[in-house]
């Protein structure tokens, strides 16, 4: 019996089980198959378009393709046409790879209720690290549960600026069938305001001088199994500290937590400001959102009251500018920041002056503008208990001390 060739519709149904392994998606969907045809005595040819062409999946990928298409039974032999992308083509790709990982991301130990924030930045050198240690603990001083990661595997500092030196451990936890990592805990705030951090850190894993020499594979693992294997329990936020640059941790991380929030840190010059550009570009390429930007290392004003531009200036409302988010706050220059974050004690907690006052006014903003809790009902009943002590401090006073006595 002879059966009649499949239609270009059907070869093209085939084709869609055909994974590029790299990219998570058929090739169909990706646009890797520019055309298909059918002759009459069933040989079938498919055009395939590869993204570099000596792109070493290649032999895979025509082996998919030819075990998929040859189940059909009127097809007599497979041949493949192979092509190479534009760069207009490449980049329609890797914007469908990405939107198809975010689509399609796998749960993680971080709850859907967690507002996550990634403090990023295009170069070095910009005082991420301090940026998001002291916004970490000046929202957590309002009363919430803060997560900070130090996803910077190569340059991690958050350790010493939290003056955080235990070592992690691995536990047991109940409705676990494996132990998990239990993040080092530091309480910040008091009273009601009182708040907690959550810190993990490769950090705490190795000494302070010792280098990590990992590639870009391993970066991306570390960052997968502290987003996966942390006991990280109930976050309001959590504060992600990203290496420069916009590599393979950016991208690991757009792919498994797509609903990060980014926040871009500059300093004014205006160099910096360009370099920063990229890190929006990327977040914008992976779909996530940019909700701000901070400009760090502003004006420093002597003791007599005069203020210096040392690093420029305009950088980071420029940077907003072009990106189309709000300027967050600008970080003045100061020696008291770079000595708390020696001391370990961040000076968004207990400073005084303009720097630790703006940290504090950005959290606030993140909090009640920028990034709310997901989490309504605790941050309501947050309010609540601070509203209550607040009338139950007043009654007090108005009463005087019999009423204590009584």
């Amino acid at each position: 019996m002879i059966t009649d060739p499949p239609s270009v519709d059907e070869v093209t149904a085939l084709l869609r089980a055909v994974i590029d392994p790299e990219l998570g998606a058929d090739i169909v969907t990706l646009g890797m198959v520019p055309g298909v045809s059918v002759a009459a005595d069933g040989v079938v040819t498919v055009g395939i378009k590869l993204t570099i062409g000596g792109c070493p999946l290649r032999a895979q990928i025509k082996k998919d393709v030819e075990s998929r298409v040859a189940v059909h039974p009127g097809v007599r032999d497979v041949r493949i046409e192979w092509g190479e992308m534009s760069s207009e083509e490449r980049t329609d790709v890797m914007l469908k790879a990405r939107w198809n990982a975010r689509e399609n991301a796998a749960d993680t130990a971080i709850a859907v209720t967690t507002r996550v924030l990634a403090i990023a930045s295009g170069k070095g050198g910009v005082g991420k690290s301090s940026v998001t240690v002291n916004l970490a603990a000046a929202v957590a001083a309002q009363g919430f549960t803060v997560g900070v990661l130090d996803a910077d595997i190569w340059g991690f500092s958050v350790p010493r600026l939290l003056g955080i030196d235990e070592p992690l451990e691995a536990q047991k936890v109940e409705g676990s069938d494996k132990p998990r990592i239990i993040p080092n805990e530091l309480v910040v705030g008091r009273g009601l305001s009182k708040g907690l951090l959550k810190v993990v850190s490769t950090g705490f894993l190795v000494g302070e001088d010792t280098a990590l020499m990992w590639r870009g594979l391993m970066l991306t693992k570390a960052v997968e199994q502290f987003l996966n294997d942390v006991e990280w329990g109930e976050l309001d936020y959590l504060f992600i500290d990203m290496p420069p640059g916009t590599g393979d941790v950016q991208m690991g991380l757009a792919r498994m937590l797509p609903r990060t929030d980014l926040l871009i840190v500059t300093t004014p010059a205006l160099a910096a400001q360009k370099v920063a550009a990229r890190a929006a570009d990327m977040a914008r390429r992976s779909f996530l959102r940019v909700c701000g930007v901070i400009e760090n290392m502003s004006a420093f004003t002597c003791e007599h009251g005069t203020s210096y531009a040392l690093f420029g200036e305009g950088g980071g409302q420029a940077l907003a500018d072009q990106v189309g988010v709000p300027l967050l706050g600008r970080i003045p220059l100061e020696p008291a920041v770079a000595a708390g974050g020696d001391a370990g004690v961040p000076v968004a907690l207990a400073g005084t002056g303009p720097a630790a006052d703006e940290f504090r006014a950005i959290a606030r903003l993140i909090v009640e503008e920028v990034a709310p809790p997901t989490n309504m009902a605790g941050c309501s009943a947050r309010m609540l208990g601070m509203v209550a002590a607040a009338l139950d401090a007043k009654d007090a006073a108005a009463n005087g001390p019999q009423a204590s006595d009584s």
